[in-house]
Protein backbone atom coordinates (compact mmCIF):
# COMPACT_ATOMS: atom_id res chain seq x y z
CA UNK A 1 0.00 0.00 0.00
CA UNK A 2 1.42 3.30 -0.68
CA UNK A 3 2.28 5.89 2.38
CA UNK A 4 -0.94 8.03 0.69
CA UNK A 5 -3.37 5.24 0.85
CA UNK A 6 -2.68 4.63 4.22
CA UNK A 7 -2.66 8.70 5.34
CA UNK A 8 -6.33 9.12 3.02
CA UNK A 9 -7.43 6.17 5.01
CA UNK A 10 -6.05 7.06 8.42
CA UNK A 11 -7.64 9.98 8.05
CA UNK A 12 -11.53 8.25 6.97
CA UNK A 13 -11.29 6.47 10.64
CA UNK A 14 -10.56 9.44 12.15
CA UNK A 15 -13.38 11.32 10.70
CA UNK A 16 -15.81 9.04 11.46
CA UNK A 17 -14.36 8.45 14.94
CA UNK A 18 -15.26 12.51 14.96
CA UNK A 19 -18.39 11.75 13.86
CA UNK A 20 -19.21 9.24 16.19
CA UNK A 21 -18.20 11.34 19.09
CA UNK A 22 -19.93 14.23 18.33
CA UNK A 23 -23.39 11.80 18.19
CA UNK A 24 -22.45 10.35 21.43
CA UNK A 25 -22.05 13.91 23.39
CA UNK A 26 -25.68 14.98 21.35
CA UNK A 27 -27.41 11.91 22.45
CA UNK A 28 -25.84 12.22 25.80
CA UNK A 29 -26.72 16.08 25.98
CA UNK A 30 -30.20 14.34 25.49
CA UNK A 31 -30.58 12.14 28.23
CA UNK A 32 -29.28 14.69 30.55
CA UNK A 33 -32.39 16.92 29.64
CA UNK A 34 -34.56 13.63 30.03
CA UNK A 35 -33.26 12.62 33.66
CA UNK A 36 -33.74 16.11 34.63
CA UNK A 37 -37.67 16.47 33.46
CA UNK A 38 -37.79 13.38 35.16
CA UNK A 39 -36.11 14.68 38.67
CA UNK A 40 -38.42 17.99 38.52
CA UNK A 41 -41.99 15.46 37.21
CA UNK A 42 -40.43 13.54 40.69
CA UNK A 43 -40.56 16.54 42.54
CA UNK A 44 -43.79 18.20 41.27
CA UNK A 45 -45.78 14.54 41.84
CA UNK A 46 -43.93 13.98 45.93
CA UNK A 47 -42.52 11.02 44.25
CA UNK A 48 -39.07 9.44 45.44
CA UNK A 49 -36.20 10.68 43.60
CA UNK A 50 -34.56 7.11 43.53
CA UNK A 51 -36.17 3.93 42.63
CA UNK A 52 -33.50 1.25 43.66
CA UNK A 53 -35.80 -1.10 41.47
CA UNK A 54 -35.48 1.32 38.33
CA UNK A 55 -32.05 1.15 38.77
CA UNK A 56 -30.91 -2.35 39.25
CA UNK A 57 -33.06 -3.11 36.17
CA UNK A 58 -31.78 -0.48 33.96
CA UNK A 59 -28.28 -1.88 34.96
CA UNK A 60 -29.11 -5.33 34.35
CA UNK A 61 -30.18 -4.29 30.76
CA UNK A 62 -27.22 -2.01 30.16
CA UNK A 63 -24.71 -4.50 30.91
CA UNK A 64 -26.79 -6.83 28.37
CA UNK A 65 -26.92 -4.93 25.71
CA UNK A 66 -23.36 -4.57 26.15
CA UNK A 67 -22.61 -7.91 26.17
CA UNK A 68 -24.58 -8.70 23.10
CA UNK A 69 -22.07 -5.88 21.53
CA UNK A 70 -19.13 -7.19 22.71
CA UNK A 71 -18.02 -3.99 24.84
CA UNK A 72 -16.92 -4.84 28.66
CA UNK A 73 -20.21 -4.22 30.49
CA UNK A 74 -18.36 -3.44 33.70
CA UNK A 75 -17.07 -0.73 31.21
CA UNK A 76 -20.40 0.64 29.94
CA UNK A 77 -21.67 0.56 33.78
CA UNK A 78 -19.34 3.31 34.99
Amino acid sequence: MRKQEVTDQLARFRASIDNLDAALIHLIAERFKLTQAVGAYKAEHELPPADPAREKQQVARLRALAEESQLDPDFAEK
